[in-house]
Order: structure tokens, then sequence, then C-alpha cells
């Protein structure tokens, strides 16, 4: 059975994007890039709201890469490994590979997913908030940014209070703090 983990690089003051929905100040060094790589390759399936497919399927492209360092190409290698599930109401069709599209969040499917598969399971995007009130999030893996950027998107869901043991830390060379917590609860 896998593990559902929400991931993402946040501000310290809790936010994915800022107001003007930049996220620059988030851009991993190679450090920060490396924990994601091993993140990332224990991640079987993806589970995107469509905002955030747009955002990622960038890593699909190899034109982009041609001079970036290796473990930049080593995260789009291991991004397009991975199967991808995007909830959307509105996108015609996809342009990546290994990936399918279903019109609403259904939590008895992601359920059965988790429970059929043998790799874990990432989320991020409109669904996570659905995905924590009915009890599917297992893990949190924050990375806390060393900026306040005083306001934007929220990294975790409003109205959803979690319950979270401290599984592992870990502070890098740039400033960088990576929290990972157990969800015992969302409320």
């Amino acid at each position: 059975m896998g593990k559902l983990i929400y991931a993402a690089n946040t501000s310290l003051d809790g936010y994915l994007e800022d107001e003007a929905g930049s996220f620059d100040w988030s851009v991993p060094d190679e450090e920060v890039h490396a924990f994601w790589n091993e993140h990332e390759q224990h991640i079987g399936t993806s589970l995107y709201g469509r905002r955030m497919y747009e955002t990622m399927r960038v890593w699909e492209d190899d034109d982009w890469l041609t001079d970036e360092p290796a473990v930049v190409r080593e995260y789009a290698r291991i991004w397009r490994d991975a199967d991808k599930v995007v909830y959307s109401t509105t996108l015609a069709e996809v342009s990546t590979a290994r990936t399918r599209i279903e019109r609403k969040f259904d939590p008895q499917a992601v359920r059965r997913l988790k429970e059929s598969s043998d790799a874990d399971l990432s989320i991020g995007g409109a669904t996570i908030g659905a995905a924590f009130r009915h009890g599917l999030v297992d893990e949190c893996v924050l990375l806390l940014c060393p900026v306040a950027v005083g306001g934007g998107k929220p990294a975790l869901p409003r109205g959803v209070r979690l319950d979270l043991d401290l599984l592992d830390h870990r502070r890098f060379r740039n400033g960088v703090i990576s929290v990972r917590y157990a969800v015992r609860s969302a409320v």
C-alpha cells in the first residue's frame, strides 16, 4: 500500500506563492534539488489540480534542460517516469506521457489507488484540501524557505486542523529547512 504524501516548498509564513502568484523565491539550489530528487524517486503517481499540472508539465520538455545541472535533468527523468492524474473540469487533453484526466476528485478512487499501489503517491494543487478533509494524506513534507512573502496561496488548506507527528527534519546550507510529518488526524 502506498502512502499519499503532500510535499511543497513554502515560505516561512506559510505560502506556496506570493500575492502576485510568484514562487521564484523557492527555486531550489542543487543541494535542495537533490533532496527533491530523492523524495520523488519513491513516488509512483502524482495527483494534481489543473494549475499545478500546467506548472509541472515543463519537465516533459528537454529543450530548456540542455544547459541545466545534472541534478535538474535527473528530476525531469524522475518526473517523467511517474504516472500523473490531473483533476480538472476544463482541461480538454493532456500534453505529457503517463497522464490521465479525472473530471472530479473522488476520495474512494484515491483510497483504492493508494491500496493498490506499490509506490507512494504525491498530491499537489487544488485537490489537497479535499484529500486532507477525507483523511487521505499520510505525510506532509515541507521545505521552509528563508523568506516571508506576506500573503498569497496558503501551503496548507484552510479550515482543516491537522495533528502531526514529526518524523524527520534537515537544515540545508542555503537556510532551507525540511520537515516531514505523519498526519495523525485531520479535522
